[in-house]
């Protein structure tokens, strides 16, 4: 039997399918448009459905034997549907303006910090529940012709059992999930002025949902026994792909967004991770707790010099036959060694995440001459990234959460100049792993657990998560990176004031 673990991002989904013992066999993935104008930043959810339906017959087609499937998503974004799970609306992203108004009224019926203690979050324009009221304030009809609410998770969990079912980390991206009760807030809930009964039952995250429907069956042309399994949030599966599962360790999840995730042994205190907007979600079934700090713009700043400044070199490492990230690196390295670029990058070109979650925030490179050369603002990208990861471990080492090492994942865990840059700045080691698609990792390790492939997840790691290089920390390096840190991290205060 073969498991797969199925991850439903932003902008694509993509699916890998692996053996009984962890063999990674085939990958498949569809991407799909985002709609973005004046005010809005929507997707047509039927769109991923549809693209699902393509990766998963993909596989199947070479595998006839696949027995279960975990399905893992980006969260906040939700969909209002009708008896028979077709979309009413256009969905709202988490980067949409909308429900700002909404958010401000939970806020002064309930208060920001009771808000946080129910719910794990400071309140925030991004979560689901205030675009749930947008959507009932604002197209009336639409919520009362709903029949369900899903977040993308579910969505495509029922549509391919026919059963409603959100793990407890996906609920928890809404604002409306009890995170220390488990179980949706009937206070928050009945405030919003939104029906708990259109909303997916919440169960701990892995949890086996049913076995596939025949329609979905024909469809897809998986097995009629093929069990789906929820698994959640995408950052909850990337932890659990990277084999993480104790608070001395945290994930440096390096793709499209920076993110780095620690894991607690207990639900930390809202007070301790409000100030710097740190969301905490459960995880596992253990009573840990996992935190997101994050950079909206992690691997996709460094796609952006790429693509904005460096066409050439993109020639020139094609005809060398090596990639345009390794040109860049080499280039600068001939030069200036493993020095610190001397540049600042402020990487908010998407806005500023954690500690801040300010989208109106804007990107910054300062120290630029006529002398500047493409490699190393490629470099000083890099080192921004970086740079912001540090702040935000300063931050929450002042509310008290530390941990000893770190895990990478991601396209950017390939390099090993960024490994090492991180290691250097945040002072801790880092081992890489080889695996990009951690959140498909951690979906196939969940499922192969609750359909009875692996014991446990320890076991599962053992088959599933490989190492590919460990990074030390070089304490002159560190010296260095400070000496830099101490301009940066005083940039955001100083520009923010001039950025309309």
């Amino acid at each position: 039997m073969k498991i797969a673990g199925l991850d439903i991002g932003t902008t694509g989904c993509k699916i890998t399918v692996f053996s009984e013992t962890g063999e990674r066999l085939t990958r498949a993935y569809r991407d799909y448009p985002v709609l973005r104008s004046v005010g809005k930043d929507e997707m047509d959810v039927s769109v991923i459905m549809t693209s699902v339906i393509e990766v998963i017959r993909e596989v199947s087609s070479q595998y006839d034997d696949i027995g279960a499937i975990g399905v893992t998503s980006f969260g906040e974004t939700f969909v209002m549907t009708d008896d028979r799970g077709e979309p009413l609306h256009s969905s709202m992203l988490y980067t949409d303006p909308r429900g700002e108004e909404e958010c401000a009224y939970l806020n002064g019926r309930e208060g920001e910090m009771k808000i946080a203690r129910i719910t794990g979050l400071r309140p925030h324009s991004m979560y689901s529940l205030s675009k749930m009221m947008w959507i009932k304030a604002h197209q009336p009809d639409v919520y009362d012709r709903a029949k369900h609410i899903f977040l993308i998770g579910d969505y495509v969990v029922w549509h391919l059992t026919g059963n409603a079912y959100i793990d407890y980390s996906l609920a928890s991206r809404t604002m409306a999930f009890d995170t220390e009760k488990l179980c949706w807030s009937r206070e928050l809930l009945d405030i919003a002025g939104i029906d708990e009964s259109l909303l997916s039952r919440p169960v701990p995250t892995g949890t086996c949902c049913g076995k596939i429907t025949p329609e979905m069956s024909e469809k897809t042309k998986l097995g009629r026994d093929t069990l789906v399994v929820i698994i959640g949030h995408d950052q909850v599966a990337a932890t659990v792909g990277a084999g993480v599962f104790t608070s001395d360790t945290a994930v440096d999840g390096a793709g499209t967004v920076q993110c780095l995730t620690p894991v607690f042994d207990r639900r930390p205190a809202a007070e301790m991770m409000y100030d710097g907007y740190y969301a905490i979600a459960p995880y596992l079934s253990d009573g840990k707790y996992v935190a997101y700090a994050f950079s909206y713009t992690g691997g996709s700043l460094i796609q952006w010099c790429l693509d904005t400044l460096c066409k050439a070199e993109k020639e020139i490492a094609k005809e060398q036959g090596v990639s345009v990230n390794l040109l860049l690196e080499q280039e600068y390295a001939n030069k200036h060694g493993d020095e610190p670029s001397g540049l600042l990058v402020l990487p908010h070109f998407s806005g500023a995440a954690t500690p801040y979650m300010d989208n109106g925030a804007r990107g910054v490179i300062v120290g630029m001459s006529v002398r500047t050369t493409v490699d190393e603002i490629y470099r000083a990208c890099m080192e921004g990234v970086a740079y912001e990861m540090y702040l935000n471990c300063r931050y929450l080492e002042r509310k008290g959460v530390s941990f000893e090492r770190i895990v990478a994942t991601g396209g950017g865990a390939r390099s090993r100049v960024w490994m090492q840059m991180k290691a250097d700045m945040l002072n801790r080691p880092i081992t890489a792993l080889e695996t990009v698609d951690a959140g498909t990792v951690g979906s196939a390790m969940l499922t192969g657990v609750a359909c009875g492939v692996f014991k446990d997840l320890q076991d599962a790691a053992g088959y599933m998560v490989h190492e590919t290089g460990k990074f030390e920390p070089r304490k002159e390096m560190h010296e260095k990176y400070m000496k830099a840190f101490s301009r940066y991290e005083g940039l955001y205060e100083a520009v923010r004031p001039h950025i309309e």
